[in-house]
């Protein structure tokens, strides 16, 4: 790899560790650029997981004000989110990539979908926002855990939209537990990584870097921005992540 790649790839992850903790779409611009600096598409996985897991740890430290009194319940659900983690970090390196590939981007644009109308279906299911959590909320954040462990892009949109909706709470405050969660699976599912997948330790370090200084530029936009266009801004990154994985799944 060459200085000029490893640079751009750093450049890569301040925004990808960005976009990450604001909303999770991150991986929509590190994976390519990973590719398009030579590695196979395994080792642009795996290495992308390792790599950006530096950024979701700096942008939930910045977002650390948001989870007061919320250590229990972030205990429980990053069990699930370990558990389901290393479920998926199998499954990609067991199991033939299409039919899971297939499903995806319907999987992202419903959760954009669901972020943007989490607000309507909390009242329409007679929820208040800081009520008890559903019971299935930690089950679900298992089930996007395999995802993560698997490929990962737009985890974060997902855990947003399913948190939103079983364990609704200030947008803010949602956004910090997603982050913990998805650093608790991407940090699972690059252990994984590193023992027995092709990792690339240079793109990683160069990713590390820079993600890990994109996390709390993340971290302030996420507090400075309003909750009405941060919830659209997180869906509409959700959608054009969804077209953008069903051109490539299904083109």
């Amino acid at each position: 790899m060459s200085p000029v790649q490893a640079l751009l790839l750093a450049g890569a992850g301040v925004v990808a560790g960005a976009v990450n903790t604001v909303a999770g779409a991150g991986s929509l611009l590190t994976f390519p650029a990973l590719l398009a600096a030579g590695l196979s598409p395994l080792s642009a996985n795996v290495s992308n997981c390792i790599g950006l897991v530096p950024g979701s740890a700096s942008g939930a430290y910045g977002l650390r004000s948001e989870l007061h009194g919320e250590g229990p319940r972030l205990v429980r659900l990053s069990l699930w989110a370990a558990a389901g983690s290393a479920v998926g970090a199998v499954l990609l390196l067991t199991l033939p990539s299409g039919a899971f590939d297939a499903v995806v981007p319907v999987l992202v644009g419903a959760a954009g979908l669901l972020v943007l109308a989490q607000p309507f279906v909390v009242r329409a299911v007679g929820r208040e926002e800081d009520g008890p959590p559903s019971r299935a909320t930690g089950p679900a954040m298992g089930g996007v855990a395999v995802y993560s462990g698997y490929f990962g892009a737009a985890q974060g949109v997902m855990l947003i939209g399913v948190l939103g909706v079983l364990a609704p709470q200030p947008l803010r405050r949602v956004n910090a537990v997603k982050n913990v969660v998805a650093l608790t699976a991407n940090g699972v599912a690059g252990a994984v990584y590193a023992v027995v997948a092709p990792v690339n330790w240079r793109a990683v370090l160069a990713l590390a870097v820079g993600s890990l200084l994109g996390g709390p530029l993340g971290a302030l936009l996420a507090k400075r921005v309003a909750p009405g266009p941060l919830r659209i801004g997180i869906a509409l990154v959700a959608l054009v992540v969804s077209v953008q994985l069903a051109v490539r799944a299904w083109g």
